[in-house]
């Protein structure tokens, strides 16, 4: 069954070896930077912020950086089939690469989490231009997914030297978009507690809360997750693995066709989730189907809320609550052909947790597509 831990209030014993003050971007390798580019700005609103490629001396990669609220989206493709990025494209397709942290210092960051048995991916480098520097470096997690520590109190810069200002004559309209909430990772069997101890070991995170294939199942499949969260619980790192199921979970669909662990899923914040989603919805982004009953008794389940539960089930907008308040959040269907990488967009109002009175559902609607599919 699950369980929610609250961290220690123990100064002593919660002393933070590895202080993160957000998450300063995501990086997706991706077939196509400037088309996938197009996409996030039309479907999801995000905007123009900066460029690197061939017109700034990169002569590997490009790289657009598109912004919306604190969300900073940072896309990559390769020049050629001989690099790195090619090979995770290969594998995984369009996927999260890269989660960056963003700290006070990053060489210190990188000397306490190698120390702990991090393997490292970047030795601290000092990147300088007009604006200042940025120290950067960065370590391996689960998969072929790396953290990044940047380091940016010496800088004035758009986003990191070697990027110039990009402008386009092209501007949807921002959707509403605030962070990034949490970010899901899926890993292999029995594969959980072995990088929920590497968070807790390495990063100095906590267990916040953990389900069980109680907590997350139906009668077809199931999954575990612990959810990792750092000392100020900034940032959220739920970590699901398949759990034994009558047919091939979410989880296990995801490991055969992204070939191997990655970044599920990651969870933008809205205030105002009805805006967002009717938005997402004209733009063409597609949701999961919600069962037909969910609302006969989801009003009994969370009481009162603000928002009109009729408009809510026109959008398909799923509600739950805890002891804090309640929230609302909705999940897209994979953003690209193989069946991975999804968002969820969600909206707290006070509660603290992941929507567990959603799973039910929630799996009801991934098992739909999987068997239109043919995966399940």
């Amino acid at each position: 069954m699950s369980t929610i831990l609250q961290p220690a209030t123990n100064a002593a014993q919660t002393a933070d070896f590895l202080p993160i003050l957000g998450t300063d971007y995501v990086e997706l390798y991706v077939g196509n930077a400037k088309q996938a580019a197009h996409f996030y700005k039309t479907a999801f609103g995000f905007q123009d912020l900066a460029y690197a490629g061939l017109e700034t001396g990169l002569r590997d990669r490009a790289s657009y950086v598109l912004q919306q609220g604190k969300i900073r989206l940072v896309l990559t493709t390769p020049y050629h089939s001989n690099s790195e990025i090619s090979s995770f494209n290969l594998r995984h397709g369009d996927a999260v690469k890269t989660i960056a942290f963003w700290v006070d210092d990053a060489e210190k960051a990188f000397r306490e989490t190698t120390s702990r048995g991090a393997k490292p991916y970047m030795e601290p480098t000092v990147e300088r231009d007009d604006f200042g520097e940025v120290v950067r470096a960065g370590i391996h997690t689960y998969g072929d997914v790396v953290h990044i520590f940047v380091e940016r109190n010496n800088y004035k810069g758009l986003f990191l030297p070697g990027y110039q200002k990009w402008e386009s004559e092209y501007h949807p309209t921002p959707i509403g978009l605030e962070y990034i909430d949490h970010c899901v990772g899926s890993v292999g069997w029995g594969e959980m507690n072995t990088w929920a101890k590497f968070y807790e070991e390495v990063l100095g995170f906590k267990n916040l809360i953990t389900f069980d294939d109680k907590d997350i199942s139906t009668e077809y499949t199931a999954l575990m997750s612990k959810v990792m969260t750092n000392d100020n619980m900034r940032i959220k790192f739920p970590i699901n693995e398949p759990a034994q199921g009558k047919k091939k979970s979410q989880v296990a669909e995801f490991f055969e066709f992204n070939e191997g662990q990655g970044v599920q899923h990651l969870a933008v914040a809205t205030d105002d989730i009805i805006f967002t989603v009717s938005e997402l919805r004209k733009r063409g982004v597609e949701f999961l189907y919600v069962p037909g009953d969910y609302y006969d008794t989801v009003g009994d389940r969370v009481g009162e809320i603000a928002e009109d539960l009729a408009v809510l089930k026109s959008l398909g907008i799923l509600v739950d609550r805890d002891e804090d308040g309640y929230l609302l959040q909705i999940f897209t269907k994979p953003v690209e052909d193989r069946p991975t990488m999804f968002f969820e967009i969600i909206q707290r109002c006070g509660a603290k947790s992941f929507g567990k009175g959603n799973f039910q559902a929630l799996f009801e609607s991934i098992e739909a597509e999987q068997a239109r599919r043919g995966t399940l």
